[in-house]
């Protein structure tokens, strides 16, 4: 029937079919997961691939990138076209911009930082005049250099001039070259601007370099008084000549502000070129002069990158026109001199800014004289300087956070859309271009900004607010911000660059080709539409190949000769100049480093503990010291182009000495001071010590420090949170090993530095540091006599516990202790402690003798022997305990002392404070064994030690390998021997006494077991009271245990050989009959009394009573036992035997017959 109801409930197929429908799903779903897993899994995997392999780290990296590609072909093979005088006209031009281009590079490099940092970082007042010589005379070579290149300079300048010149000779001149009506060879003229603007820049470095021109005068005189008396200074005269002769020719090139000078005003006319009158040329140069000018007022101040530098160029251009035709251009000055109530000054170099105003008054001839130059014009260009410092200073915080927020969107862009995997169609490459033109805008853009607020402050001697310099520092991190992430993304930008430019040339490509189509179709030839047609090739040629300088100089050059036919109309001619500015702007990629370079930094790191400050007080904001110290590291390779220093690499030692010294001033001490007094606050909370409230004292959290990666600092790295852990750790060692006993507080500040700030400190290991804090071998030793009397032994641990203290804690000596000062001091410590123990046992043993010798002690104690000896039959050879009674009570009818103590009690502490001292040997010796212990663990096998001076030997090694294997040999064979032998400390000082006590003359020591059962119940009452005191608040006396007493007891029984005398008492047996007999007496007592409650409590007190007595007087029982074991199997030796006998340690010997001769007396 079950099995017929159990068949009636079963599924049928149906179900069965839908149930692997259901697992089919289920199974397929799963797929489908696992699958769509595996490849989020694998698009990770390539992410983080394809970043880690891109990026590059700016601290780290050994090598950096350059992206753009060199021009391998000369100018000749670039520029080859049918049109042999084009060719040689863009041959000249391009030369000579090219030729400009490498002074330019030339003057940067190599004499700016040379000439600008003169004088620099070095106390004048301190320095001597003999110095000053030996650095001008270093510095002799850079001026010579420097006056070679002023000649360069200015022959380039009149060669570019006079090439203009022949070229503009007017349409009915018959020797022009070819026909340049409504040529504007525009590059040409802003080239002639830079090289200008070197000259300028030269001129304010000289001039602004009052170090450098005091140091000239004195050297100048130095060579006249040396050629006035060339004997004297044992020179030879011709060369000291050719000297003076040198330095007459540097004096008058290039001091005294005269680079600029002698350059403009030289002759351009010679035979073959007039340049002064052509007029065709001049109208060409006033044109190309205003067209620049307006360019760059009109510039967009959103995509300025280098337009306010050219403003030093127009300038000069504007002055060279006046010296070259002697005409004057009022209104040009005018434009010039309002365009100075925007930008009154361009920095330059260093902390050198050149102000418009001030270089036309002394620049301008024509401006001496007011009807070529209104004064008012002049008045307020100067008042402008203060205005827009004013203006700039106030709209600093603001501009930088507009900035701060469109450079962090330029990042995060550059991170994202360059690792794009999206294929290189024109929206990507626009958006490539874009984003790597704008990174370059934003560098430039900040960087006047930067340089102009920060040197004008110190021209126009105006202190800045704390504010401003929070600002300015915030635009120096921006700055190399920019400049890390175009470093990150080296390779990305390598791959990208190349391609961008292909692309923007395109466009260009095709705009020239749709203009040469339309040229090529008017059939009327002229030489004209000849050049222009040849130019529109040649500029096709040109952009055919990589994006380089020369290539695109060319390109422009060409595009200049084809617009005098107006072959481009209005929005082709305004595309094509845009797309020319964008090659340039990709072309000169990596002059961003020039615009991200904060070299300047040198000049005003004064702004720095401010920053620091700052940092210190933000520390959410801590990683961007990366980028600020970045910057400082820009100084670096300016510093290393100094020529005048002494020692070489002096003022870049200096300079990195001087900026540690903010960091750790206020930055590193403050921070590690603050992170250590957040421990000890925390650690002592419960003290209450100060407001901790976060929303009335504020809160930082320091652990972001601690995140912060390490900084790059010059060639080393600054690791904050290693920093603060080594300062912690030299710290809590420091003031452990001043104050010991708080080793348990920075125990645990070590523990919560971990848990809060991820600090991983290492133990102290200090010596004395155990689970807790005891005294010192040393300490003891040295008050031994204290000790004894102020610690109690326990026997059975071997451990000393203090018998009262001050303090809520009381300080307990163990083993450990005794090991790690052991291993502090040295085993020889050892000998030396049993040196001071055998002094202090001496006195001791002289009370002792004493007290038995009285007369009342003496002759009591013979008299309990002599009763003892006749009853001891009738007695069932059991002392009586009565008896011990009776003199325990009888001895204070004696008297007492001041804090109630009985001569026995005193003699019983006497007895305890020689047990102690012997407690403290035992201890020792086990120290020691201890401390050799762990020394020799390491060591595989002690019975037979390998010798490593054989095997030293037998290589042949030198002397000093062999004087370090013997002396490891002795430490090893040292510690063996006192681990396997050790000393046995208990024997030699019971050798050393034993012959005086048990010599006849001190026969009344002999008397001293029969003490033994009187001192033994004071003890026991000692310790019943002391017991009981633990648990009252008064704990004066309280103590749980005192096995000195045993000891002593024990050690001077085997100094008077009376064990057995002792043993015969039976005295814990009589003891034992003697609590048991009272014990069933009240047992009976209370029987008898059941009914009477008062009597059963006063026995029930009476019986525990009796019970505790009971189990101390077996616990001492016990203790003594253990105690005697120490002494029992050992064998006194006799006197002449401790003569003849000598005891020897590791490091120091104790000789018991010296020790036995020092014995005295005990009478």
């Amino acid at each position: 029937m079950a099995v017929s109801d159990s068949q009636d409930w079963q599924f049928d197929a149906f179900n069965d079919g839908s149930l692997l429908n259901f697992e089919s799903i289920i199974s397929r779903k799963y797929n489908e997961f696992l699958g769509e897993y595996t490849d989020h899994l694998k698009a990770i995997q390539e992410a983080l691939s394809h970043s880690l392999s891109d990026a590059w780290d700016f601290t780290m990296d050994p090598a950096s990138l350059h992206i753009l590609p060199y021009e391998q072909a000369s100018l000749t093979q670039l520029i080859k076209t049918d049109n042999k005088i084009l060719n040689k006209v863009m041959t000249v031009l391009a030369a000579v911009c090219c030729e400009i281009k490498r002074l330019e590079y030339e003057a940067k490099n190599e004499l700016y930082p040379a000439l600008v940092l003169y004088g620099e970082g070095e106390d004048e007042e301190q320095q001597q005049i003999h110095e000053a010589y030996m650095k001008m005379g270093k510095m002799l070579s850079v001026l010579q250099h420097l006056t070679n290149f002023v000649g360069r300079c200015g022959d380039v300048l009149k060669n570019v001039v006079q090439q203009l010149a022949m070229l503009h000779q007017g349409k009915k001149s018959m020797n022009a070259v070819m026909n340049v009506h409504g040529v504007h060879f525009e590059p040409v003229y802003e080239h002639l601007g830079d090289l200008l603007t070197i000259l300028i820049t030269l001129d304010e470095i000289m001039d602004n370099n009052n170090v450098m021109i005091q140091h000239w005068q004195l050297y100048k005189r130095m060579i006249k008084s040396a050629l006035a008396d060339p004997q004297r200074y044992d020179i030879d005269s011709a060369k000291l000549r050719q000297l003076d002769k040198l330095v007459n020719r540097i004096d008058g090139k290039v001091f005294n502000g005269v680079i600029f000078k002698s350059c403009v005003t030289r002759a351009f006319d010679d035979g073959f070129v007039s340049v002064t009158r052509n007029g065709a040329f001049e109208e060409e140069f006033r044109a190309n002069l205003l067209s620049y000018f307006k360019r760059t007022e009109q510039s967009n101040a959103a995509e300025e990158i280098d337009q306010r530098d050219n403003i030093i160029g127009i300038c000069g251009l504007l002055v060279l026109h006046y010296h070259v035709f002697n005409l004057v251009e009022k209104k040009m000055v005018k434009s010039i001199l309002e365009y100075a109530k925007k930008i009154p000054g361009v920095h330059v170099v260093g902390n050198i800014v050149w102000f418009i105003s001030d270089f036309i008054i002394n620049h301008w001839p024509p401006a001496s004289n007011s009807k070529n130059l209104d004064r008012k014009l002049i008045t307020m260009a100067n008042a402008a300087k203060s205005s827009y410092l004013t203006s700039a200073s106030q709209s600093l915080s603001r501009d930088v956070q507009q900035y701060h927020l469109l450079v962090s969107t330029w990042m995060v862009q550059m991170e994202s859309e360059l690792l794009s995997r999206d294929k290189e169609t024109s929206a990507d490459l626009n958006r490539r271009y874009k984003l790597l033109v704008q990174g370059v805008t934003f560098a430039n853009k900040l960087s006047l900004l930067v340089r102009a607020v920060l040197n004008m402050h110190i021209v126009l001697g105006k202190p800045m607010s704390k504010s401003s310099v929070l600002s300015i520092c915030r635009v120096v991190e921006m700055l190399k911000a920019i400049d890390h992430t175009f470093h990150r993304r080296s390779v990305v930008i390598a791959e990208s660059i190349n391609v961008v430019i292909q692309f923007v040339v395109y466009f260009l490509l095709k705009a020239i080709e749709k203009s040469k189509k339309r040229l090529r179709s008017d059939k009327k030839y002229t030489e004209a539409r000849l050049d222009v047609l040849s130019a529109l090739i040649l500029a096709q040629n040109a952009l055919n190949g990589p994006g380089t300088k020369e290539r695109i100089l060319i390109c422009r050059l060409a595009i200049c000769v084809a617009l005098q036919m107006r072959c481009f109309k209005d929005d082709e001619l305004s595309f094509i100049i845009g797309l020319t500015k964008a090659l340039d702007t990709l072309a000169n990629l990596g002059h961003r480093q020039e615009a991200c370079d904060c070299s300047f930094v040198y000049w005003h790191n004064v702004v720095f503990p401010v920053y620091l400050q700052d940092l210190f007080e933000n520390p959410a904001e801590c990683h961007r010291i990366h980028y600020m110290l970045g910057a400082v590291r820009d100084c670096v390779p300016m510093l290393r182009k100094a020529k005048h220093e002494l020692n070489k690499g002096k003022m870049l030692k200096a300079f990195q000495e001087n900026v540690m010294s903010e960091i750790k001033e206020h930055l590193l001490q403050p921070l590690c001071c603050e992170v250590e007094t957040d421990l000890r606050l925390h650690i002592h909370s419960h003290l209450k010590l100060d407001d901790r409230n976060p929303f009335k004292v504020g809160l930082r959290d320091l652990s972001h420090f601690m995140k912060c990666r390490p900084i790059r600092f010059f060639d080393n790295f600054i690791n904050l949170k290693e920093h603060i852990t080594n300062y912690l750790e030299e710290t809590f060692y420091n003031l452990t090993t001043v104050a010991l006993h708080d080793w348990k507080t920075y125990g645990e500040m070590r523990t919560l530095a971990g848990q809060k700030y991820g600090l991983i400190m290492a133990e102290a290991h200090l010596p004395s540091q155990t689970l807790e804090q005891g005294l010192d071998v040393l300490e003891i030793m040295r008050n031994l006599h204290i000790f004894v009397t102020h610690y109690v032994y326990n026997l059975n641990n071997q451990v000393f516990v203090e018998r009262s203290s001050n303090s809520k804690h009381l300080n307990t000596i163990n083993i450990d202790h005794i090991s790690n000062s052991i291993r502090t001091h040295g085993i020889g410590i050892m000998n030396t402690a049993v040196n001071y123990t055998y002094q202090l046992l001496r006195k001791k043993f002289f009370i002792f003798s004493q007290f038995l010798y009285d007369e009342h002690i003496k002759a009591r104690l013979i008299k309990d022997i002599r009763y003892y000896k006749e009853n001891k039959v009738d007695l069932d050879y059991r002392y009586p305990y009565e008896r011990a009674e009776k003199f325990n009570k009888g001895i204070r009818k004696l008297g007492l002392s001041s804090d109630g103590q009985s001569y026995l009690d005193q003699f019983r502490n006497l007895i305890s404070q020689i047990g102690n001292a012997m407690g403290y040997i035992r201890m020792i010796r086990s120290g020691g064994l201890h401390c050799c212990g762990n020394a020799i663990r390491f060591i595989p096998d002690l019975e037979e030690m390998p010798s490593f001076l054989e095997y030293v030997d037998a290589e042949n090694l030198s002397e000093d390998t062999k004087k370090a294997a013997t002396n490891l040999d002795g430490v090893i064979s040292n510690l063996v021997k006192n681990f396997t032998e050790g000393t046995e400390y208990f024997k030699m000082l019971v050798d050393v006494y034993a012959p005086e006590f048990r010599d006849p003359k001190n026969k009344h020591l002999s008397n001293f077991y029969a003490i033994i059962p009187p001192m033994t119940i004071n003890y026991v009452e000692h310790m019943i009271s002391a017991k009981e005191k633990l648990n009252r608040k008064n704990k004066v006396g309280a103590g749980f245990t005192d096995d000195g007493f045993a000891m002593g007891v024990a050690y001077i029984l085997k100094l008077l050989d009376q064990h057995r005398a002792f043993d015969s008492l039976h005295w814990f047996r009589s003891v034992k009959g003697r609590f048991m007999k009272e014990k069933d007496e009240i047992r009976r007592s209370r029987q008898r009394g059941r009914d009477d409650e008062k009597l059963q409590q006063t026995m029930n007190l009476t019986l525990k009573r009796l019970e505790t007595y009971s189990m101390e007087f077996t616990l001492l029982n016990y203790s003594l036992n253990s105690a005697r074991i120490f002494f029992r199997a050992e064998k006194v030796i006799t006197e002449k035997e401790i003569k003849d006998s000598k005891v020897s340690d590791t490091e120091s010997t104790i000789d018991p017959s010296d020790l036995a001769s020092n014995v005295t007396a005990l009478e």
